[in-house]
């Protein structure tokens, strides 16, 4: 596909042939292909996206609407789908495209030659080839996902409630035939929305906070409050109507609406939901949270919440099992129940802290909880209360997400999703990529020096970045001076250069760049389909040297003898980095040394 696509551009079948080349020498891509990572196959269907428009648009000048130009413009949308259905990076080359397409219909759009109808039936097809396919076949490959995969594994628990729910198996066995509404006397497992830093569920247990803090500061040594990020018999809680005393469901069952006064008792220790005027152990401006304990002193109980249903059809609605998202506010602060993401000490059991939020400004997911496990309490004896809470519910409720539901739901998961661990060994910043100052050991053999690393072919890599140095600095003299009225190039070659840089620089670009803004762990594999980009711009620049500024044929011959030895010099280190790119040799000590060329290269500049 790089030769085609060199090829396409109207570079000559030398370039071409370059191009290709480099493809076949770059040990990275060698590494990450032979060992079936994704970025291979996101290069893929990233240069598969731009020969396919390519060819669509070098069709468009002498065969519009033929069945070629409507085969490669279709190829073009389906080929940008696949890349963002591999990997959310796949959307970088699609919005490239994308560009390119824009600016072209512009042009069109400018066509004095063509008709309105003609123009429209242009724009059309383009609408629908490059954004109606995209998105329906993107929906279409999460949809036979969502078919195939319907059973329940090890890593549900970051979906929400409803999501697991509807999987086969996990969450789904636990809570089948638990009620739908939510009653007074309910027996109800409280998760948190957010989901952040885990999945945790709101939990108590008999310890009490310390007296005193490390940092002096004293707490109101009640019961301690949590969110627990594993099941436990003590993430249960009793949805208590403080008008009554009775702890179980009355018969017919008197649903919670939104509005409703509840207080939230602890099932296992019969302790209510408190918060008061005391600061929370790591939050200092939030309030503490706790489950009441009478000390007979003057800090009497405040436990009464206000239930909001925060995604109600109306203000009538009834709490419900998995399906309602609700926030808990206190009567007395208006405080609301929110999971603050910080682990508490060791006292605490490293378990996440929950505060009363006196400032809550608009809705944000760690104040939101959804009931998971619920059934109807039955028992008023708390010994028969313990035993009650250990075993399933049996009423029968069917719960179904519809497919939209759960394809959005899984959408915003993997955008918002990330590691606990922000730094791993082998992580590194986008600038040490261009440098080659990082790499990768993949694999290393458990009795031998044999070994694989993801390392790039240095001459490659310097002659890519001096390559996109060297059109960004030509471009800006052509611009200006065409903009003084001198034409160094024919407008076909100012066309083509054009071309060139848009779719290689302008790929390098939009694939490296926005690595600066994110926020996550990032590794040298990142760059590869970056690169990919700047290999084809590299004798795309070598190609326009020879022809437009080498003036003599002497300096032509020259030229083409320093780009025979350049492309030797990169086959000789692709050559010799080759124990590390198949690590099928047991390397000595020596010559383990002797690739550490960058060690010797350092030491050698320190010392002068």
């Amino acid at each position: 596909m790089a030769y085609q696509i060199v090829l396409e551009l109207h570079f000559s079948h030398c370039a071409a042939m370059g191009a290709a080349l480099l493809m076949l020498i770059e040990n990275a891509l060698i590494t990450q292909s032979r060992l079936m990572l994704l970025e291979s196959v996101l290069i893929f269907f990233n240069l598969l996206a731009v020969l396919s428009y390519l060819k669509f648009f070098n069709c468009q000048k002498h065969s519009p609407f033929s069945l070629s130009w409507w085969f490669w413009l279709t190829l073009t949308g389906v080929a940008c789908s696949c890349a963002v259905g591999i990997k959310y990076m796949g959307v970088f080359t699609y919005v490239l495209v994308l560009g390119v397409a824009a600016v072209h219909a512009w042009h069109l759009l400018g066509d004095q030659t063509l008709s309105n109808v003609c123009v429209f039936c242009h724009l059309l097809a383009r609408a629908v080839a490059l954004l109606v396919i995209p998105v329906v076949l993107y929906l279409l490959f999460f949809y036979v996902h969502l078919i195939l995969v319907f059973r329940s594994g090890p890593h549900d628990q970051i979906m929400s409630s409803a999501f697991q729910a509807s999987l086969e198996g996990g969450l789904a066995r636990i809570t089948q035939g638990q009620p739908l509404e939510v009653a007074f006397g309910s027996q109800v497992t409280l998760r948190n929305v957010f989901g952040k830093p885990v999945p945790c569920w709101l939990h108590s247990h008999q310890d009490t906070y310390p007296m005193i803090y490390e940092n002096g500061r004293g707490s109101s040594h009640q019961q301690q409050v949590t969110c627990y990020p594993f099941k436990d018999v003590n993430n249960w809680w009793i949805v208590k109507d403080p008008r009554r005393h009775q702890l179980v469901v009355s018969s017919p069952p008197r649903p919670v609406r939104h509005g409703d006064m509840v207080q939230l008792v602890h099932g296992m220790t019969t302790r209510s939901l408190n918060t008061h005027d005391v600061a929370a152990p790591l939050s200092l401006h939030s309030q503490e949270v706790s489950c009441y304990i009478d000390y007979n002193i003057s800090m009497p109980a405040q436990n009464l919440w206000r239930l909001e249903i925060v995604n109600r059809g109306s203000d009538t609605d009834v709490w419900k099992t998995i399906l309602s998202e609700v926030r808990f506010v206190h009567v007395n602060t208006s405080a609301v129940l929110k999971l603050s993401g910080a682990h508490l000490p060791d006292w605490g059991y490293r378990q996440l802290e929950i505060v009363g939020e006196k400032l809550s400004r608009g809705y944000h997911g760690s104040t939101v909880w959804n009931v998971e496990e619920h059934r109807y309490g039955a028992s008023q004896e708390q010994r028969e209360r313990e035993r009650e809470l250990h075993s399933p519910a049996q009423v029968d409720v069917s719960r179904n997400l519809s497919f939209m539901a759960r394809f959005s739901e899984l959408q915003w998961r993997m955008l918002a999703l990330r590691s606990d661990d922000s730094e791993h060994k082998y992580s590194s910043s986008p600038l040490e990529w261009v440098t080659l100052d990082t790499n990768i050991a993949y694999w290393l053999h458990p009795r031998t020096s044999a070994q694989i690393h993801l390392l790039g072919n240095i001459v490659i890599w310097v002659s890519g970045s001096l390559a996109l140095a060297i059109y960004a600095l030509l471009s800006l003299w052509y611009l200006l001076r065409r903009r003084r009225n001198v034409h160094d190039l024919p407008q076909d070659a100012w066309l083509r250069w054009v071309l060139a840089g848009a779719l290689c620089a302008g790929g390098w670009a939009v694939n490296y760049l926005p690595f600066f803004l994110m926020e996550k762990a990032l590794f040298l594999y990142h760059y590869l389909p970056a690169l990919t980009f700047q290999i084809l711009l590299l004798p795309v620049v070598l190609q326009h040297i020879s022809d437009h500024l080498c003036r003599s044929q002497l300096q032509r011959s020259i030229f083409s003898a320093l780009v025979v030895a350049w492309y030797s010099s990169a086959c000789h280190v692709s050559n010799t980095l080759r124990p590390l790119t198949y690590g099928d040799k047991s390397l000595s000590p020596h010559e383990l040394k002797a690739l550490r060329w960058k060690d010797s290269w350092d030491i050698l500049i320190r010392k002068h």
